[in-house]
């Protein structure tokens, strides 16, 4: 059986075609993505903006068509803060139905969380020391707290990358008082998060985003010689305080000449740095990675799995 997996996010629209068998193996086909930014001028007053809109539905027909030209048996769509926080998107999901026949389910956070956690999971098979997993979307920021490859929290938070800069549009380059706006925002909307990390302290934190994606990418663009990572790859604290400290000083026509940073995270990347900076500080967290499998390889796991034990 061959099945496409769309995941409608607030930044980005991502395709995963896989083909699996009675078993459970599966390969993957085609793993692609595009820029639609649907929370473009809309997040703040809680809609999808009309170019966004047209954008998203533009991109969404692109990707049916291209699941169709590898026979896929079955789409699974599902989509996230974006839709799920915006007066018009329940309009959005039943243009896709009109226009595609897919009906795109639209994930509240818990369950957002929930399949970041079993995507991750595939990832780091042993994943047993006390881990913190963070996803910083568009629209909204999943953690999660597991041990023993079990679940101990979780919970999303609308502290998306867009969404910020939405919110404080901050100078280019970014300036202290910024920086300490959104760290003060940070602190209070992350209080549930702090008062569980202070009963289950954390030793890891394990991004999984495409903002984590970038720094890896742009770090190793600086290292040529260095071995590409597949699921997973370790941070090196001093590599990432360094892009951190590139980053702030950046422009946006600075940013857009560095080497492993794509167009559409140009605007992005500096909040996400911020924040990641700001979690790795505030729970002491010394050990980072970054996890390629994320929220739709969960998805499609589950879907595997239930189509193989039926």
């Amino acid at each position: 059986m061959i099945a496409a997996i769309i995941d409608c996010g607030t930044n980005t629209f991502n395709l995963l075609i896989s083909e699996f068998q009675p078993g459970g193996q599966h390969r993957i086909i085609l793993n692609t993505k595009k820029s639609v930014k649907l929370g473009e001028g809309g997040l703040k007053d809680n809609k999808i903006a009309p170019e966004a809109f047209q954008r998203g539905v533009r991109v969404f027909l692109e990707m049916v068509q291209a699941a169709k030209k590898h026979k896929v048996d079955a789409i699974q769509a599902f989509a996230t803060s974006a839709v799920r926080s915006s007066q018009n998107g329940p309009d959005f999901v039943k243009k896709i139905l009109d226009k595609t026949g897919v009906m795109i389910q639209v994930l509240n956070g818990d369950t957002e969380a929930q399949y970041i956690f079993k995507g991750v999971n595939l990832a780091i098979e042993d994943l047993d020391e006390p881990s913190l997993i963070m996803d910083i979307g568009g629209g909204s920021t999943e953690f999660i707290i597991a041990e023993e490859q079990q679940v101990v929290w979780k919970k999303s938070f609308d502290l998306g990358a867009a969404r910020l800069l939405q919110e404080f549009k901050p100078a280019d380059p970014v300036t202290e008082e910024n920086i300490e706006s959104i760290i003060m925002h940070f602190k209070e909307m992350l209080q549930p998060l702090a008062s569980h990390l202070k009963k289950n302290p954390v030793k890891n934190l394990i991004g999984c985003s495409g903002s984590f994606e970038s720094l890896a990418d742009m770090i190793l663009a600086q290292k040529p010689d260095s071995t590409p990572y597949d699921k997973i790859y370790a941070f090196d604290n001093a590599d990432f305080k360094s892009i951190y400290k590139t980053l702030l000083a950046s422009s946006e026509s600075e940013r857009k000449a560095m080497p492993g940073l794509v167009e559409y995270r140009i605007d992005t990347i500096v909040y996400a740095s911020i924040f990641i900076r700001y979690i790795k500080k505030r729970f002491k967290i010394d050990q980072m990675y970054y996890s390629s499998y994320a929220l739709k390889e969960g998805v499609l796991a589950d879907f595997i799995h239930s189509k193989t034990t039926l």
